[in-house]
């Protein structure tokens, strides 16, 4: 198919009937598929929710929060990463080493002290 012989209205006008072709057929797809899975869970006694609650995770998938709210899972709550870094005049506010340095550590770097000396 030789495109450059069509003008950029006519591509545009193309490009929205592929887009909603490929639309359509990934839905198409997509319910064949379900009514496929469900059925040969059926013909076992089971449900598809029996099989997608036992079966592991993904471990390369990685899904967006929306997706994972719409499934109803919750996103595991990371420990607290743990303090490496004091601040003397305020021993309440700690740094891990990660991420941007808090304003204290930098002023205490700009005195010429090693950031080491407020090792916790």
């Amino acid at each position: 198919m030789d495109l450059s012989t069509y003008t950029l209205p006519e591509l545009r006008k193309l490009q929205a009937k592929i887009e909603a072709e490929i639309r359509r057929r990934s839905d198409t797809t997509r319910r064949t598929l379900l009514k496929r899975m469900q059925k040969m869970a059926a013909d076992e006694g089971l449900t598809l929710g029996d099989l997608l609650e036992a079966a592991p995770a993904p471990a390369a998938e990685t899904k967006p929060a929306a997706k994972r709210a719409a499934r109803g899972t919750a996103k595991k709550a990371k420990p607290a990463p743990v303090v490496k870094y004091r601040n003397p005049a305020n021993p309440e506010q700690g740094w891990s080493g990660r991420g941007r340095k808090p304003q204290w550590a930098l002023d205490w770097i700009a005195q010429g002290k090693p950031l080491e000396e407020l090792a916790a």
